[in-house]
């Protein structure tokens, strides 16, 4: 059964990490242990605050990458910026039994509940697609065949986020479609596309308009408002294509 995510004042908490998993060579993913955690819905995000021996602190806010079914402790995937503030010390320094402080869960418009219902299209840019798999594995813990695609851009193959699960998840023959497509270099035998999202792509990708998909685009600024500005140009609904980026933050 899915955790309902509880409204109530935001208030920062002690979170523990328990432990830490690398996802690409830039890239972690670490699980916390929030005591008072409330729920959340697959696509809200937390902020994150740290404290230096000086007193200094600094916040940076990260989607939430696990189901709201995991109830008892709350993933987060970090893609280290390296000239950063915050991502190298998360994603190379932190570790087992460390403590920082945690807030949320923040944000209802762009996140997504099975009994929403589809068809579900997702498209994410890089780390743009740790909400969405959020989505994808709420959808797979309740065992729902609610068709679902997604479409996933990045660099070279090394820098695809959860390549392997979302694989193991498009061969389940249960509604999910995996498609992406490498903008820099492609491995011999690629399968897929071989240039940044654009209309083309996304009118093979996507449902037609008249089948009013939920729509949720993550990641960098320009690639957002460029996979949006063309799904609006297929003919898709502007209210049904829900949007979520992040731009430089000092990382």
């Amino acid at each position: 059964m899915t955790a309902p995510a509880i409204a109530r004042p935001l208030t920062w908490q002690l979170a523990r990490v328990v432990e830490t998993v690398r996802e690409n060579d830039h890239a972690a993913t670490i699980r916390f242990d929030v005591p008072d955690w409330p729920g959340h819905k697959a696509g809200q995000h937390v902020d994150l605050r740290l404290t230096a021996e000086d007193g200094y602190q600094t916040e940076r806010s990260y989607s939430i990458a696990s189901p709201p079914e995991q109830t008892d402790t709350v993933d987060l995937t970090i893609d280290r910026i390296d000239d950063g503030e915050v991502s190298p010390f998360l994603t190379d320094v932190l570790r087992a039994g460390d403590d920082l402080e945690l807030r949320g869960p923040i944000g209802g418009y762009f996140a997504w509940d099975a009994r929403d219902g589809g068809p579900l299209l997702l498209v994410g840019g890089g780390s743009g697609v740790v909400p969405l798999a959020a989505m994808l594995r709420h959808r797979s813990a309740l065992a729902t065949e609610i068709p679902a695609r997604l479409l996933v851009s990045a660099r070279t193959a090394a820098d695809l986020f959860y390549w392997s699960e979302l694989q193991a998840l498009g061969a389940r023959g249960d509604g999910f479609e995996l498609h992406a497509t490498l903008t820099r270099e492609r491995p011999d035998g690629w399968q897929g596309y071989d240039r940044r999202v654009d209309e083309d792509i996304l009118r093979e990708v996507a449902w037609p308009p008249a089948d009013a998909p939920h729509v949720f685009v993550c990641g960098p600024t320009s690639f957002v408002e460029a996979v949006a500005e063309s799904l609006v140009a297929l003919g898709h609904r502007p209210a049904l294509v829900k949007t979520e980026r992040f731009g430089p933050t000092g990382g």
